[in-house]
């Protein structure tokens, strides 16, 4: 099961790389590969249950005594209770198969625990991502970017490229590395015309949002986890990753300046007749430019203060600005404002690129089902004693597997220390070179290839990249970053 398990991502991952040449949609790959997984880990799974999985198979399928000889059997889980008539399960005892249909039963709720346990997650990535996608498509219905793009005068493609990356690197550490790829995607439609020359920029936004989310606490996921955690607190996580995080953008910045050459062809702008026959006017334009922006700023206050997840606060910025253009445009007949509200918005959303998150979420979230996530972080530490190399290589698988489960295994793996007995424990005190490190690596480490960051796999079903061509194109620079900004990590705190 397990083998096939590997057999099938590995076919799926192929499958998403080559989606050009075999003119396949990836979503339809991505949904397959999450799918079949997940299917063989259920299939194959029964009367095998993972061996780190044992124990919570065991919480969650024990029933509650009490409650039993009431008349009933509690499933108790994480997520709470289900109860079920006594009868059932006694009757079904009493068949010549009763046991194993007992057994079996006890399997499929386990089985079951763990997709929703999982679907949790992607739920919460995708309305998130949903959420964030309606609100920069509203603001860009209204025009509202164009107080950003109207005060870039310059089309020269160096200058242009450093522009858009250090503004993606600091919106990044504000925002997330996900929001802010999505944001500045809308902003290079509205700059560069040329597909390949705009594919350019994008690679390079989805190196700068990654660098820019490792050195703040809500920049990116898996920062956030150790910063939530209680592995790294503020103060340090800013002051000791900026500058690695900046160097992993400048030196492929830098690179790539010399390749740059002329300048960029702005995109013709294209308007409809309503535009003409009613525009949104300018104090309309910046109102919904500002809310929007503040909307999104607002979604890792409101996480930090209530604690609940992101999208919520997504949410509650997209009713927000939801009510505020339905209040603006209330004068206006149907056809007028029917551009500019949320329910036209909506059907512009790229709905596949959702769907091949989806797929991709859950084929990863199968493979560290079975156990093989935590197989490559166990042979990670045992075999690399140095906890450099053992963050490097995290951060590089991470290109290839979502680096949160990464992070998650590291975390169960390894403690944090209360106090410093020796020098290897020293790196596992609260705020220790290993949780520092491997923030960098796990929030960096993924731009190395185009799926291998939220980001990455935002701009990708965005501007429909080719993962070949950003693997010829970027995916070196990154890797190139990502080493120097390691060394300077290495030579600063490490040497």
């Amino acid at each position: 099961m397990e083998i096939l398990i590997l057999v099938v991502f590995v076919l799926g991952y192929i499958g998403i790389a080559l989606e050009h040449p075999l003119k396949v949609d990836k979503s339809a790959f991505a949904l397959l590969t999450g799918t079949i997984c997940w299917a063989i880990f259920v299939l194959g799974g029964h009367g095998h249950i993972p061996h780190h999985s044992q124990h919570e198979y065991t919480a969650i399928t024990t029933p509650s005594e009490e409650i039993a000889q009431e008349g009933a059997v509690v499933i108790e889980g994480a997520e709470g209770t289900e109860s079920i008539a006594k009868e059932e399960l006694v009757d079904a005892l009493k068949e010549p198969s009763g046991w194993r249909k007992g057994v079996e039963y006890k399997e499929h709720k386990f089985f079951e625990f763990r997709l929703l346990h999982h679907l949790q997650e992607i739920a919460s990535i995708l309305f998130f991502l949903l959420g964030a996608m309606t609100i920069v498509e509203l603001v860009d219905a209204h025009e509202g970017f164009s107080v950003i793009t109207d005060r870039i005068k310059t089309t020269n493609q160096v200058k242009l490229m450093w522009i858009i990356t250090i503004l993606t690197f600091f919106f990044s550490a504000a925002l997330d590395n996900l929001t802010t790829s999505i944001v500045m995607i809308s902003l290079l439609r509205k700059l560069i015309a040329d597909k390949q020359t705009r594919w350019l920029f994008a690679g390079m936004v989805i190196v700068a949002a990654n660098a820019g989310g490792a050195w703040s606490p809500i920049g990116d996921v898996t920062t956030t986890m150790l910063w939530i955690g209680g592995q790294l607190t503020t103060g340090i996580i800013i002051s000791h990753l900026i500058i690695p995080s900046l160097v992993c953008l400048l030196v492929p910045l830098a690179i790539l300046s010399f390749r740059l050459k002329g300048n960029v062809a702005r995109p013709v702008k294209a308007e409809g007749a309503e535009h003409y026959i009613n525009p949104t006017t300018a104090g309309e334009r910046n109102m919904v430019f500002i809310v929007g922006v503040l909307g999104l700023l607002f979604v890792p206050v409101f996480k930090t203060v209530t604690h609940l997840p992101p999208f919520m606060g997504m949410m509650l910025s997209l009713g927000a600005i939801w009510l505020l253009t339905e209040v603006l445009h209330r004068n206006k007949n149907v056809e007028e404002k029917h551009h500019l509200s949320v329910i036209s918005v909506l059907q512009k959303i790229d709905t596949s690129s959702v769907l091949f998150f989806l797929g991709i979420l859950l084929a990863v979230a199968a493979l560290q089902e079975v156990g093989h996530l935590l197989v490559m972080a166990d042979w990670l530490r045992t075999s690399l004693e140095n906890v450099f190399a053992i963050d490097l290589a995290i951060g590089l698988l991470s290109a290839i597997v979502d680096n949160v489960p990464l992070v998650a295994a590291s975390m169960g793996m390894y403690d944090v220390v209360p106090a410093a007995t020796d020098a290897w424990s020293g790196n596992f005190v609260q705020d220790g070179t290993f949780w520092q490190f491997l923030a960098y690596c796990a929030g960096t480490g993924g731009s190395a290839l185009i799926i291998g960051s939220a980001a990455g796999v935002a701009v990708m079903g965005l501007e429909k990249i080719d993962f070949i061509w950003y693997l010829k194109k970027i995916s070196l620079l990154a890797i190139i970053g990502y080493l120097a900004g390691a060394g300077v990590y290495y030579l600063m705190f490490m040497l």
